[in-house]
């Protein structure tokens, strides 16, 4: 005798439960497993910038925590824009991250067609360091604080450049704040890279800029350069005689370069979580402290959702800046 099996709706239903069920509980051995295999970190510039830096302290740190292999991945262009939109574009299981810096924020208004929102399409992780920019002048500009250095500036508007590592990077941006709080009329001469930059400020090319402590700080304690503020809201502690922008009258004022780590959205919460306590363990050991003392970083604990709203907040912060540079980049 044969029989005929016709399931029915309700067979089905327990049947698609059965699967979530399962597929659930894969997803949450494979999270609590992680990582089984070796991890990318990927970085939008090239080797030997403060995002690099910063970026392989934290993948030498991580790989001692959790005991796999993360790998920096320097993919350079775009302003980033190109390592962004791959990570993007990657699995959200853990295994591919993006060391992601405050040049992805400014570029959400920089460019127009951009293919990414850090808030939407990544999950955070945490953020990793900030990194105070600083405000130098050639030794031959006749200040020596900033309300000198104003003052000087406003009579001297058409014959004052400032240099920047490039069109739409913090340092810019930095410089563009600075001319809309105090309604200098400078103009900006991009370079390809701090370094450069750097060089024709020594050589009295161009006046002033704003660039990352650990690029110009040597040179103002050889006296190559003048400081005259950082761009923090407090003193950095690697500069403590150097005065904020905000104390010295131009407020408000509170710009860093800043670096942290994100993922794919959707990548499970038990993954960013464990990477999130792996980060935030790192910030106590006396070898990240030393390693960021040089490069005039800090760094303090944080959560995946602060580290989220502090995005958003870069984001709100920067747009009106780049607006007001007229800055863009098809």
């Amino acid at each position: 005798m044969r029989f005929a099996f016709s399931p029915s709706r309700r067979w089905y239903a327990q049947l698609g439960v059965g699967a979530l069920a399962c597929m659930a509980l894969g997803t949450g051995w494979a999270a609590s497993d992680y990582p089984s295999k070796p991890v990318r970190i990927v970085v939008g510039f090239s080797a030997g910038g403060t995002t690099d830096v910063v970026a392989r302290i934290m993948a030498k740190e991580l790989t001692e925590s959790l005991g796999q292999s993360f790998v920096v991945e320097n993919r350079p262009g775009g302003g980033s824009n190109i390592a962004t939109e791959a990570v993007k574009a990657a699995a959200p299981d853990g295994y591919t991250l993006l060391f992601v810096a405050v040049t992805s924020a400014i570029n959400q208004t920089l460019y127009p067609n951009v293919k990414f929102d850090l808030n939407r399409d990544f999950e955070a992780v945490a953020l990793g360091a900030k990194v105070p920019n600083i405000l130098v002048v050639h030794p031959s500009v006749p200040a020596n604080n900033v309300k000198e250095f104003i003052d000087w500036a406003r009579a001297n508007n058409d014959k004052i450049s400032y240099a920047s590592s490039g069109s739409g990077t913090s340092i810019h941006m930095a410089g563009e704040m600075f001319k809309v709080r105090t309604g200098l009329k400078t103009q900006h001469i991009p370079y390809k890279g701090s370094a450069p930059a750097v060089t024709d400020l020594i050589g009295g090319q161009v006046q002033f800029m704003f660039d990352n402590m650990p690029a110009s700080w040597p040179h103002v304690q050889s006296g190559k350069l003048k400081a005259l503020a950082v761009t923090t809201k407090t003193r950095s502690p690697s500069a403590p005689d150097v005065p904020t922008l905000e104390e010295s009258g131009v407020a408000p004022f509170d710009v860093t370069s800043w670096f942290g780590l994100i993922a794919p959205k959707g990548t499970p919460k038990e993954v960013v979580d464990k990477l999130n306590k792996a980060m935030n363990a790192a910030f106590d050991k006396p070898e990240v402290q030393q390693a960021y003392a040089k490069l005039g970083a800090v760094s303090q604990k944080n959560t995946p959702q602060d580290f989220s709203n502090f995005i958003r907040q870069e984001v709100q912060i920067w747009a009106p800046v780049v607006k007001a540079s007229g800055a863009t980049v098809d």
